[in-house]
């Protein structure tokens, strides 16, 4: 049996090796291309993204992917954005510059604040494993990326801005850093979009590329 694909962006920011080792675990068969041609026709799409928003969007734009990304979160195909890639999602970013997102979620990239809730220091960025947990108003993760997960299941962060949702119904997992609740995982429709590397998050990381890949 033939197995269903996976196409990753490569805009020249991202993880992609271990990206595409992971998927390829769970049994996928992966692309990674900048072709928009590849990226319309892709079944399902993963936007992966290291380091900073303003250098992103403007290799996004210089590889004229932006509309490109759009059209297929438009399509009703499955697209999975990965760190700095979720943060593109989002309206804009303060990140030394304000700069504009892809405007799929409603939001804005914030930094992480410096001093927690007891006005201690917070280490910046947040690197390292925490765990995520349910939307205050949703009792479990069933049909969901994380179905195959459990609330308080642990992943792995590096990231030194948020995303501050305009609409937390958006907000499918958070974690808290410094007494700051931090959305983890967020979702739109077909969209979804997650804070920490899935693809470095051992087991739970590998169930919910392993979801994303099946369903």
């Amino acid at each position: 049996m033939t197995s269903k694909a996976i196409t990753i962006i490569d805009y020249g920011v991202g993880n992609l090796l271990s990206v595409r080792r992971a998927f390829e675990y769970c049994g996928a068969r992966v692309t990674i291309t900048s072709d928009p041609k590849m990226i319309e026709r892709a079944d399902r799409l993963v936007l992966p993204g290291v380091g900073a928003f303003p250098n992103a969007m403007e290799l996004i734009n210089r590889y004229e992917l932006a509309q490109v990304v759009k059209d297929f979160a438009t399509s009703g195909k499955p697209l999975l954005a990965i760190c700095l890639g979720m943060q593109l999602l989002m309206d804009e970013s303060e990140e030394f510059t304000k700069t504009a997102g892809l405007s799929l979620i409603p939001g804005r990239v914030v930094e992480l604040p410096k001093t927690n809730s007891k006005a201690e220091f917070n280490k910046i960025p947040h690197i390292g494993w925490s765990p995520i947990f349910p939307r205050d108003s949703i009792v479990d993760w069933q049909g969901t990326i994380l179905s195959d997960n459990s609330s308080g299941n642990h992943v792995y962060f590096v990231h030194s801005f948020m995303a501050s949702l305009v609409d937390y119904s958006n907000e499918l997992a958070y974690t808290s850093y410094g007494g700051l609740r931090v959305p983890a995982v967020v979702i739109r429709d077909n969209i979804i979009g997650c804070q920490f590397h899935p693809e470095k998050s051992g087991e739970v990381g590998l169930k919910m590329l392993n979801r994303f890949y099946h369903d």
